[in-house]
């Protein structure tokens, strides 16, 4: 199996990914599957990858188990299919690794956590992406909810793109679970989107760093940030790529139209 090197040598260069990941439902959703499978499709083949999910925080940050182990199920009161959904896609130990280097050449504290397995916010979109699961995946948590640390860590991971791993954060760039029985996108929503849209590619760290002061309806869009918070790690990841960001998935969930499918590929 393919590992990340620790070198650009022979890698390719890989794009940094932020992605909505939905919930369970997203797997029945055969649209958003599909533009999922497209997107991978349109990148190159990455050695390996690295998640960074809304559905882990913990400081220091934590890496997470290098073997294959039974997926997190952290969702509830939906159907039992979604609990015996599997994805078991390669450990990546020399990944691992080369994570704790670069953390530590940054004075990143961090721990191992080697019996935590994938949380629906890394498998359900790769189930997507990669339906084979035959990429190496390893997850790190976020080390806490601090813009500027978020940023930081982000910076700290920056090499593995060049070294032929796919940085991958995951989360909504609108997360408020009060709106979910809305039946329309509501202004505060439309209005963040294009605020972060807007800030993305004018690649304003400062703006996207204290976004609960610059950006409109900051607190009805996040009533905690922990979804918007890997836009940020990927964006400090992302610092020194030339160029604007795309967009590959755009447009309001279906069955949740107060969050922004709104996705985001930089390099």
């Amino acid at each position: 199996m393919n590992e990340p090197m620790t070198s650009t040598g022979s890698a390719t260069k890989m794009p940094l990914l932020f992605q909505a990941h939905g919930a369970p439902p997203l797997l029945d959703d055969a649209a958003w599957m599909a533009e999922l499978r497209r997107w991978a499709e349109a990148l190159p083949r990455p050695r390996s990858i690295l998640a960074i999910s809304a559905h882990w925080e913990d400081r220091p940050a934590s890496v997470g188990a290098v073997r294959p182990l039974p997926l997190v199920y952290d969702f509830y009161g939906f159907p039992k299919r979604y609990y015996e959904v599997q994805y078991r896609s390669p450990g990546a130990p020399e990944l691992a690794s080369r994570v704790r280097d670069l953390l530590r050449a940054k004075d990143i504290a961090h721990v191992d956590a080697p019996e935590r397995g994938l949380d629906h916010g890394v498998y359900i979109p790769l189930m997507g992406m990669y339906p084979a699961a035959d990429v190496p995946v390893l997850q790190v948590s976020m080390p806490g909810l601090d813009t500027k640390e978020l940023l930081a860590f982000g910076q700290a991971l920056a090499p593995l793109a060049d070294e032929g791993v796919l940085v991958v954060a995951s989360g909504f760039l609108t997360h408020n679970m009060r709106a979910l029985g809305l039946s329309s996108t509501p202004s505060w929503a439309s209005d963040f989107d294009a605020w972060v849209t807007d800030a993305l590619e004018k690649r304003d760290l400062d703006a996207l760093v204290d976004f609960k002061k610059k950006s409109p309806s900051a607190l009805q869009a996040h009533p905690r940030h922990e979804h918007y918070a890997p836009v940020v790690v990927a964006a400090g990841a992302a610092a020194n790529r030339p160029g604007k960001p795309t967009f590959p998935i755009t447009g309001y969930w279906e069955m949740a139209p107060a969050f922004t499918r709104r996705s985001v590929q930089f390099g």
